[in-house]
């Protein structure tokens, strides 16, 4: 059935109720949850160990929630409540009392993997400063939002391949950035109809870049030149990253190789469309989809 959030939020949300779901409910509901957002999962979940999947589900439910608490609620004061009482229930995970049922299918795969909070309290940072901060001045700022947006997600994702250490985090986290910052530029004109403009102040100067450009969705050559710009300093961080694929086991090279191809592939869409993402969103389809996956699988193979 298609995801419906408001009907969620009134089944589980605050005060909803104070008896815990079994396990297997929870795990059911975690399933569930992304199957409804199945456009969102890339065809490289398929290929999951199938003993990751149940906790990979659990996951994606937790970041699924938080994102809707912070989007699907209104904003302003009513999100940053609802996100405060998500917090307080990850806390409470961690207590060792879990009743939402993503927390109670969270419990056992935190417990499996020994996750720490940081990277989930991390995400709910973001989700949170995005109710107050809608512009950012430098790339540097910019940044600094995607070490909580992006970057804990790939420590998670080491996590859950038991494969975290501080070198490989670092290597996820230019992959994550670059991933995020690909999706920020494949949304320019998108994000700016939602009250968001991710393009730092710095560099929309320095090319001559105005927000009335932006709203009026007028494509030039400044507008050209800035994507350009950006579009090769986001194609560095994958570069960088790349460094991360050969120190992991084999069974998490298919999902981690298929992010970074899939972020590049973002990138060079929008140069085969001229870098005009004002007046067209730059789109990877499904053929290309099946080609980065082929790549990957190559890869494997061949070593």
């Amino acid at each position: 059935m298609p995801w419906n959030f408001a009907e969620e939020l009134r089944k589980y949300g605050p005060g909803t109720g104070d008896i815990a779901v079994s396990p297997d409910t929870a795990r059911t509901y975690c399933a569930s949850v992304t199957r409804s957002h199945y456009e969102n999962f890339t065809v490289a979940s398929w290929l999951l160990p199938k003993v990751l999947v149940p906790h990979f589900e659990a996951v994606y439910a937790y970041c699924r929630w938080a994102d809707d608490l912070a989007d699907e609620t209104g904003g302003g004061d009513v999100a940053l409540d609802l996100l405060g009482w998500w917090r307080r229930g990850l806390l409470e995970c961690y207590g060792g009392s879990s009743i939402h049922p993503v927390f109670v299918a969270l419990q056992d795969t935190i417990r499996a993997f020994a996750i720490p909070a940081s990277p989930f309290l991390d995400l709910l940072v973001a989700f949170e400063q995005d109710q107050r901060v809608s512009k950012y001045d430098t790339f540097e700022q910019l940044l600094g939002y995607c070490k909580n947006s992006a970057n804990p997600v790939g420590h998670l994702v080491l996590y859950l391949f038991e494969t975290f250490n501080e070198t490989k985090a670092a290597l996820s986290d230019d992959i994550c950035t670059g991933l995020q910052l690909a999706n920020f530029w494949q949304d320019v004109a998108r994000d700016f109809e939602m009250g968001r403009i991710y393009l730092p102040l710095e560099d929309r100067v320095r090319f001559g870049v105005t927000e009335d450009q932006i709203r009026d969705k007028k494509f030039d050559a400044t507008f050209r030149e800035l994507m350009s710009f950006e579009v090769r300093r986001t194609r560095a961080f994958f570069e960088r990253g790349k460094g991360l694929l050969p120190r992991l086991p084999r069974k998490a090279r298919v999902d981690v190789g298929l992010f970074t191809l899939g972020g590049e592939a973002v990138l060079r869409a929008i140069e085969k469309q001229n870098y005009d993402i004002l007046t067209r969103r730059p789109r990877i389809g499904k053929i290309r989809k099946a080609r980065l996956l082929g790549r990957v699988l190559m890869g494997q193979l061949w070593g």
